[in-house]
């Protein structure tokens, strides 16, 4: 074989296939390859003419194909058949070689695998993907880590194909090892936080105004074209107003309300506990979600006692809908916030300079969570590079100053009306427990010392200290 290829996919289930035609497509010489011959082949088939492609049909054929140095994209499942696929193709590398990994795997994973190829010669990006299988085609957002020699020859090509915002693309290097992955895990987060805020705007909308689903849809294309304008806002009008076509319904009403998850939600909480960073938002959305698919214990709770729901009415009913709105976006700023400071801890973790203010501009666009108010998130980094949060950042700090009377008083009403807000409510009580004097974890640590002599610090001297609680008097002494 004599012409080589710029890059290889292996994996060409929907998303590999959909990234090689987006290669293709954009110029680069594209090397297939897949377990399975037939996916090859119809690959070409069907699409040979929207670029160059080199189908092969073995690793050793598929690895003759590629120009040096070797870049050669996986796209299996994540854990050990992505292992199974970097030792079927490692041996065959040579020095200075790329694999990339552009699925959703846990970064912990990219990092072991990234430092065990770098022994050998080889280098590693775990990259990730965000936009589904449409961004895949049509331009994604792309986080990928790895070496900056690495990216010298990546990144050209990924930058190419991934989603284009104001002429920039949505994808830079964002760090050394698993910060690419890490970045992508933290975005899923995010998004899930996301999407809880909004469904339960809709369950607002519906159980304290009476609203029907068409009409909560036109609230939600009205909000599209404002400071809530995002990707899911868009797909969220588009799919109150769908009516199943079986039964004539609203399609929301038709769909059993267990929603199911692929599990980054779970690893971003969990890693927000190690870091000790309090990721509240996305904790709760993953727990909303984990709440929903319990059929059995939610139907044996069904018949317990709660307020009687009627609608709001007159003055209270007008406004409802607008202090939803506010009620969104002062809860989104705070679930953004959430998930940009455990990136800032993760960096630190790990020893990864991530750049805030680039991660806010690749998710402008081709993601899931791209919006219009990434705008606004990149330029309040950029103005404050050790910014500790961006609810003190000027435009969000005014704007959920400006949305508290909407926000305290839609969660009050979904409490009076026992409308569950778990999203809702998190995100004011993170806000407030921010801006408190004092909290009462002063009462914890003395509980704690109490019962585990686990002591305490003192707000007007230096040093550590425990009590006595069992002796006469109680006395303190420095610990």
């Amino acid at each position: 074989m004599t012409k080589k290829a710029d890059i290889g996919v292996t994996g060409l289930a929907v998303m590999g296939r959909n990234l090689a035609r987006n290669l293709a497509r954009h110029g680069h010489a594209v090397a297939l390859h897949n377990r399975s011959e037939t996916r090859t082949r119809e690959l070409v088939e069907q699409f040979g003419d929207e670029g160059e492609f080199l189908p092969t049909y073995s690793a050793r054929e598929f690895v003759d194909a590629l120009e040096r140095p070797r870049k050669l994209v996986i796209m299996v499942k994540a854990g050990e058949p992505t292992d199974a696929v970097i030792e079927e193709f490692a041996p065959l590398l040579e020095p200075g070689d790329v694999i990339v990994d552009a699925g959703n795997a846990h970064f912990a994973d990219t990092r072991r695998r990234e430092a065990a190829l770098r022994e050998r010669g080889l280098h590693f990006v775990g990259t990730g993907v965000s936009g589904g299988e449409e961004g895949a085609l049509h331009g994604p957002s792309i986080m990928p880590g790895g070496s900056a020699e690495s990216y010298e020859s990546l990144g050209p090509l990924l930058e190419s194909i991934s989603a284009k915002v104001d002429g920039d693309p949505c994808c830079t290097h964002v760090g050394p090892d698993g910060a690419g992955h890490f970045v992508k895990m933290v975005h899923n987060g995010i998004e899930y936080s996301d999407m809880q805020l909004i469904a339960e705007s809709f369950d607002l909308l519906r159980g304290a105004l009476g609203y029907e689903p068409a009409q909560i849809a036109d609230v939600f294309r009205t909000w599209n074209s404002g400071r809530l304008e995002s990707y899911l806002i868009e797909i969220t009008a588009e799919v109150l107003g769908h009516t199943d076509a079986a039964t004539g319904k609203p399609f929301v009403d038709v769909v059993a309300d267990q929603a199911e998850q692929k599990g980054t939600g779970r690893w971003t909480v969990q890693i927000g506990l190690d870091l000790g960073q309090p990721i509240t938002g996305i904790a709760e959305a993953t727990f909303a979600r984990s709440l929903s698919g319990h059929a059995d214990l939610r139907a044996s709770a069904r018949g317990l006692a709660g307020p009687t729901r009627a609608p709001l009415s007159g003055s209270d009913a007008d406004r409802f809908a607008d202090d939803v709105e506010q009620a969104l976006y002062a809860s989104k700023v705070v679930a953004y916030a959430q998930g940009f400071n455990q990136i800032l801890a993760g960096g630190a973790e790990y020893g990864w300079d991530i750049d805030l203010g680039a991660v806010a501009s690749i998710w402008r666009g081709g993601c899931i969570i791209r919006a219009r108010f990434l705008n606004d998130i990149r330029a309040a980094y950029e103005a404050e590079p050790g910014l500790q949060t961006l609810l003190t950042s000027g435009g969000f700090r005014k704007a959920v100053e400006d949305a508290q009377d909407a926000w305290r008083s839609v969660v009050s009403t979904a409490v009076r009306l026992g409308i569950p807000t778990p999203g809702f409510s998190t995100a004011l009580a993170y806000y407030d427990a921010l801006r408190a004097e004092r909290l009462p974890a002063a009462l914890v640590q003395g509980q704690r010392d109490y019962f585990g002599a686990h002591t305490y610090r003192r707000v007007d001297r230096e040093g550590v200290f425990h009590t006595e609680w069992a002796a006469e008097g109680r006395p303190e002494r420095s610990a």
